[in-house]
């Protein structure tokens, strides 16, 4: 199934979603009836989705839903929709999912197979490499120089088990301990409590730009996983599926996408207006290019 509808929003390059001639189901069916529609959404994983100064979601992966929502608004013929805002964090973002909270969730969630078991995906919209970020004047370049000593991360993301992973693998000795979202977690390294953040480089490279010394820290170390992002969805929903995939795979073939890229990543962002300055890599290119939901 998942090769079918990925294969049928590929053949298209329009942006608006399929006519459903079938009867209304899951999601969509949920959607119509309510006449709302629950987006999930972090508040500081920056550039994906984050608070601007007036408390709203933006972002590169809120850009994305938003073109989502706008599709659902056609599908459905409901122009006034309702979109509920909720906000998740790493932990609380599938639970939310499965229960029925919020329908989509517009973040940084990596596409894990484990994941897969609860949830599904949208195709891939990003690729990030998991990587360290420290204090510059800490003088730790590799894992090993991590042995020791305190090392952070976000409860519920995957970067917990590289940290595990690698640990073993080096026979070193690290004090796990965790911050309840990324700008937490990154309170912990800057205030002496963690000697480094394991992370995507990314979501570390938004938080460095936004702090208030950005000299005062530095990504280093060797990528410990490169791994896929995709908006999130509820499992066994293929009628959401296809109009979320039909909407991205759309703005991929028309090189859309590229003008929201640009926007979030090689341009200046709210609310410091920094420029990450991160030019799309080889990896991100080909995930666009042959759009897929494949995850790790």
């Amino acid at each position: 199934m998942r090769v079918s509808l990925i294969a049928l929003a590929v053949a298209s390059t329009l942006t608006a979603a399929p006519a459903l001639a079938e009867e209304l189901t899951g999601t969509l069916k949920k959607i119509k009836d309510s006449g709302v529609l629950n987006l999930g959404h972090r508040e500081s994983s920056i550039p994906f989705s984050y608070l601007d100064d007036n408390q709203k979601p933006i972002g590169y992966s809120m850009d994305l839903c938003n073109r989502v929502v706008e599709n659902v608004k056609k599908e459905l013929k409901l122009p006034t929709l309702l979109v509920k805002y909720t906000p998740v964090t790493s932990q609380t973002r599938i639970p939310l999912m499965t229960n029925g909270t919020i329908d989509i969730e517009c973040g940084s969630t990596t596409n894990s197979i484990e994941r897969q078991k609860q949830v599904a995906f949208g195709v891939s919209t990003y690729v990030t490499s998991v990587r360290m970020l420290t204090k510059t004047n800490a003088g730790i370049k590799t894992l090993n120089g991590l042995n020791g000593k305190p090392v952070a991360t976000t409860t519920g993301t995957t970067s917990d088990r590289y940290i595990k992973q690698n640990e073993k693998g080096l026979s070193i000795d690290v004090k796990n301990v965790y911050g309840k979202d990324h700008a937490d977690s990154f309170l912990m390294v800057d205030t002496g409590r963690a000697a480094a953040f394991v992370m995507d480089d990314v979501l570390l490279a938004g938080l460095i730009a936004n702090a208030k010394t950005p000299k005062d820290f530095a990504i280093v170390g060797p990528a410990l996983s490169v791994e896929p992002y995709g908006i999130m969805l509820r499992k066994d929903d293929p009628q959401f599926k296809t109009l979320v995939d039909k909407t991205l795979v759309g703005l991929m073939k028309s090189g859309e996408i590229n003008a929201v890229y640009n926007r979030w990543f090689m341009s200046s962002i709210p609310p410091r207006n920094i420029n990450l300055n991160l030019p799309m890599s080889p990896q991100l290119k080909e995930a666009l290019k042959t759009p897929n939901d494949k995850g790790v």
